[in-house]
């Protein structure tokens, strides 16, 4: 009895606010839900109609591009940090580490709207560094085809300090005999990164892809905040919890909203399942 005692908080939490919305958001993707939430089931009506509206595949091919392409630097980037920040002999490393945490620490607007400001193609700061170089500066988040990725930028500097603490972590925790035995046999820097640190570390990297791939196709509040609703490059930038947002309580078509939610499930379900299966492949729990 103490045992569930002590779960019952987690559970209860988990209850209300996970796993009841979703099976209420899957009830409500089968249903029109008009005005004053008065629903009306349609069957697979929305459903359908996610395989005709363009708008929709338009925001996939926006989320995946912005998947594939901060995932994998965000990662790369993070394990570079990681190994530079466990080097003995650097001084302040205490302070390094503070520093490129706290963007993960820092409020998600509070990011966008000084990054907002850095990016302004009149006054911004970026536009004035390159000014001083003589080079020509952009409209960083106006133009429809560098916005994209300028968010994809926001998004990789405000998730290298939580990565690089989780790889931070399981390269401290690689025993330091593995190292000593290879200096022994004459290995160098890199070949003691690739066939020791790289190979020890893949159970901290297999956590970080999954969670980095989960919180890029969820991507919504920088692309909120930085992208006006009313622009050019609205199209060419917002994800598909954007259009779902939009959807739900901007246009009020709750009952399609929802079935893009479960739509976006689907998606990030196979992808992680395809990760589970694969990680039997190239992740070391040895």
């Amino acid at each position: 009895m103490w045992g569930y005692l002590m779960i019952a908080p987690v559970v209860i939490g988990l209850a209300v606010f996970y796993i009841y919305p979703f099976f209420d958001t899957l009830v409500n993707s089968f249903k029109t839900i008009g005005a004053f939430n008065v629903s009306k089931w349609c069957g697979l009506a929305n459903y359908k109609k996610l395989t005709t509206d363009e708008s929709l595949w338009h925001t996939l091919y926006n989320t995946f591009r912005y998947v594939i392409f901060t995932v994998p630097v965000t990662i790369i980037l993070s394990l570079l940090l990681a190994v530079l920040l466990n080097t003995k002999n650097l001084k302040g490393r205490g302070i390094y580490r503070v520093i490129y945490f706290l963007p993960y620490v820092t409020m998600a607007t509070a990011i966008a709207a000084v990054w907002k400001w850095m990016y302004n193609g009149d006054f911004g700061l970026i536009n004035y560094i390159l000014g001083l170089f003589g080079i020509k500066g952009q409209q960083w988040v106006t133009n429809p085809a560098i916005a994209p990725y300028s968010i994809i930028v926001v998004s990789i500097w405000g998730s290298l300090g939580y990565n690089m603490i989780i790889l931070l972590a399981g390269i401290q925790g690689i025993s330091p005999t593995y190292y000593e035995a290879a200096e022994i046999d004459g290995a160098g820097v890199v070949a003691k990164f690739f066939n020791i640190t790289l190979p020890l570390v893949t159970p901290s990297l297999f956590f970080i892809l999954i969670t980095g791939l989960i919180g890029a196709f969820q991507i919504f509040d920088t692309i909120f905040m930085m992208i006006g609703k009313n622009t050019v490059v609205l199209e060419n930038t917002q994800s598909v919890v954007m259009y779902f947002y939009r959807n739900a309580f901007e246009l009020g078509n709750k009952g399609y909203a929802c079935a893009i939610a479960m739509l976006l499930f689907v998606i990030i379900m196979f992808i992680t399942l395809l990760q589970m299966i694969g990680q039997k492949k190239w992740v070391n729990y040895d």
